[in-house]
């Protein structure tokens, strides 16, 4: 049976044998780094608890202070994890896709998040599995328990890069950093972006972004119609990226597997 006519794979089709245990691991091999990377052997364990979920732009999965009841493995959405200010402005700390989990923290002992937010930046679909199933996992001290603490390294490399690059880099610099992250996870070179969304992430003004993206538009590196912003020339985006992006990757990279 063809692979590619059974994408929308159910956990009820995960808790079976043979045939559907296989499609289920080359669905998720294709789809989500952090689960293709596990064996037969966990994922028979988690398969029959993970549901497929379908996920709005704009949609807050977690609000700061709130227990944290699940992990979310990106498929074709992206998620930012997002800090505000007393006075309401908004930044992004951190951004996650399909190389990735969202609601790691969970799995270091405290489940209230008083921090930081997590918000739906790209529409689409996700692995919803409960906190207290990946916990129990977690506590085998098998290759979950690695696997997860060499991700964590990876997205803290993700979050102290981010925030060297937003307090020395310039949003010329920036702005192609961000899109390129996007692009890298959710395998696309369509982003269904607003400038206001975009200007919110980066916490900067939504007039600099339009002018950053003008420039970039006029060197023919990205077009940008209403929510839609379009890469049409990622090596030439990668040159005018600051550093942080190539770093970041290569550190995913070593810790992760190569994408």
């Amino acid at each position: 049976m063809p692979v590619t006519k059974n994408l929308d794979l159910t956990s009820e089709m995960c808790s079976t044998k043979g045939l559907s245990r296989q499609l289920f691991k080359a669905f998720m091999t294709a789809k989500n780094q952090i689960l293709a990377a596990l064996s037969a052997d966990v994922l028979d364990r988690l398969g029959p608890h993970l549901k497929r979920v379908t996920l709005a732009l704009a949609e807050t999965v977690h609000h700061p202070g709130e227990p944290l009841s699940h992990l979310y493995f990106p498929i074709d959405c992206l998620f930012s994890v997002t800090i505000t200010m007393q006075d309401g402005a908004t930044s992004e700390v951190g951004i996650v896709g399909n190389r990735e989990v969202l609601g790691i923290n969970t799995l270091m002992g405290n489940r209230e998040n008083t921090q930081t937010e997590y918000l739906v930046q790209g529409a689409g679909s996700a692995m919803k599995i409960d906190a207290q199933v990946m916990q129990q996992e977690f506590n085998r001290y098998g290759e979950l328990h690695d696997l997860l603490l060499r991700y964590s390294q990876a997205f803290l490399a993700q979050v102290s890069q981010t925030a060297a690059c937003n307090a020395l880099h310039t949003l010329e610099q920036r702005l192609p950093r961000w899109l390129l992250e996007a692009q890298e996870r959710i395998d696309s070179d369509h982003l269904p972006l607003t400038q206001e969304f975009i200007a919110t992430m980066l916490g900067v003004r939504r007039a600099g972004v339009t002018q950053t993206a003008q420039k970039l538009q006029e060197r023919k590196l990205i077009q940008y119609r209403r929510r839609d912003v379009q890469i049409l020339n990622q090596g030439g985006l990668e040159a005018s990226a600051c550093e942080c992006f190539k770093r970041t990757k290569a550190e995913y990279d070593r810790l992760l597997g190569r994408k």
